[in-house]
């Protein structure tokens, strides 16, 4: 199996609902999106898929959400907008957009440079 990693990042705001403490309050982060893909089978030139590939979509999925408000956007407007839950719901939503052979295997958001979150999907 080959995996690739790529990393790209975005900012936005949000407030916890249900927690009690600063975090309850509106508040932001630059976050860091590290995403792993993996896959079998290379292709002609000896790739799995171009880095830029992996990279693109990655970028357009995570501009949905870069200066936004995220308890306003979808799925946040539902669900809380943990860095858990972002790191799932990033993963999720790259592995519905990839190039058939190719599997989304771990997504790391990281909302400071000491904290992180990663999801890794079961199998």
């Amino acid at each position: 199996m080959y995996q690739l990693h790529i990393e790209t990042e975005f900012s936005a705001a949000h407030n916890l609902r249900g927690y009690q403490g600063k975090c309850e309050k509106l508040h932001g982060h630059n976050y860091i999106v590290e995403v792993e893909v993996s896959g079998n089978k290379l292709d002609e030139t000896g790739m799995l898929v171009d880095f830029k590939v992996i990279k693109n979509l990655c970028i357009e999925i995570t501009e949905r959400l870069d200066h936004g408000y995220l308890n306003d956007i979808e799925p946040f407007d539902r669900i809380n907008p943990t860095t858990e839950n972002i790191a799932r719901h990033l993963c999720e939503t790259i592995q519905d957009e990839l190039p058939v052979g190719l599997r989304a295997t771990s997504v790391t958001c990281w909302e400071s440079g000491k904290c992180a979150a990663r999801y890794v999907p079961e199998n």
